[in-house]
């Protein structure tokens, strides 16, 4: 009997603390643990790409590559100062391969390049493409030397109803501070 009663013991004592475990996991987790997340990036040399799959290797999200149907020439200059230049001047938002499907989740990070001080054209066709009322969307930027410019202001436009938090803003790919700076951006904006 008193085996018996050992063993109920330590079973219930085993319960309590498993269940005190599990809230706590849920409680330093934040909205990451209740959420379906997706990151969406659209990157033409792989500086977005790059910051990407960090982003998924912290959050273990789904991911999806922004890419038009028409590729862009692999000529930076071509790219940069030719097409991207006229998409910008002429707000033409080029097709996708696929528009991709946002309505399964409830946060969405979007990555860009900063083109023309402003998201690439890709973006805004997903952002346009999509229905993002009632969503979060947590926008990373990379560039080159430009900065975020009124990128996380532009994304709430066309992605209306949704809630645009701080973006993640980085020179290129990083340095080797961009681990830990994007370790604290991730605490900041999965915990809102």
């Amino acid at each position: 009997m008193r085996k018996i009663f050992s063993i109920i013991l330590s079973l219930l004592f085993f319960s309590c603390l498993m269940t005190f475990a599990a809230e706590k996991a849920t409680e330093t987790g934040g909205n990451m643990n209740k959420s379906k997340i997706l990151i969406a990036y659209f990157s033409w040399g792989g500086n977005t790409k790059s910051i990407a799959e960090k982003i998924l290797q912290k959050t273990h999200a789904d991911i999806f590559r922004i890419e038009t149907k028409e590729p862009y020439p692999a000529n930076y200059n071509e790219t940069a100062y030719g097409i991207a230049k006229e998409q910008h001047d002429k707000n033409i938002h080029p097709e996708l391969k696929d528009n991709g499907n946002v309505e399964k989740y409830d946060i969405i990070f979007v990555g860009t390049p900063a083109w023309w001080y402003t998201m690439a054209p890709a973006v805004i066709t997903f952002l346009e493409k999509n229905n993002f009322e009632g969503k979060t969307i947590i926008p990373f930027i990379t560039h080159g030397g430009g900065g975020k410019y009124n990128i996380a202001d532009e994304m709430g436009k066309y992605a209306k109803g949704s809630k645009v938090l701080t973006p993640f803003v980085v020179y290129e790919h990083g340095n080797a501070q961009t681990d830990k700076e994007l370790d604290n951006w991730l605490g900041q904006v999965l915990k809102k």
